[in-house]
């Protein structure tokens, strides 16, 4: 097993743990079991788990904000925003949800470590980048993310579409309502 194979494996049991059972419940030691890395080589990778956090986090952004906008391009201009809260439908129906991994990240350990913030907040700043470009104003884009992070932590407690249908809903009313 080279490198890029053990850091995909170290990577892949990462998110799968910290996002099923949270970051502090989860040691290096179970994921190392989990991935089938020897220990020497996940240290020499990962050299503290606050490293493997970061390096989790910033793959589950791209990959996470990825396919956000394929769905958004993929709507073209007949309803980007439409797009963006049926996304969001069918990522709350899937059955391993457990909400915003970066918002969990955050509940769990706070203001620090600051890297692991500054990977939770480059996130959020990506994800109301990609909104403004569906909003007419700067109000708008803050109130676009609202909904969709507050449908995210409703369906957290409440998986399935309907948070997402309802946001979707309010977020049309509050872009129709601009429109002169």
């Amino acid at each position: 097993m080279d490198d890029e194979e053990a850091r995909t494996r170290l990577l892949d049991a990462a998110e799968e743990l910290f996002y099923r059972h949270g970051i502090q419940a989860v040691g290096m030691d179970r994921i190392r079991a989990a991935s089938g890395v020897p220990l020497k080589r996940l240290y020499k990778l990962f050299p503290a788990k606050e490293s493997l956090l970061i390096a989790y986090l910033e793959r589950r952004d791209r990959r996470w904000l990825g396919s956000l906008r394929e769905a958004v391009n993929g709507a073209g201009a007949a309803d980007p925003v439409g797009a963006v809260f049926g996304w969001l439908a069918r990522w709350f129906s899937e059955p391993d949800f457990r909400g915003c991994a970066f918002l969990n990240a955050y509940g769990e350990l706070g203001a620090g470590p600051a890297p692991v913030l500054d990977v939770v907040r480059r996130h959020k700043a990506e994800l109301r980048e990609l909104l403004a470009g569906l909003a007419d104003t700067p109000a708008q884009a803050d109130q676009l993310l609202i909904l969709v992070e507050g449908a995210t932590a409703v369906a957290a407690l409440n998986p399935g579409p309907e948070p997402a249908l309802r946001a979707g809903e309010a977020a049309a009313r509050l872009l129709s309502a601009a429109t002169p």
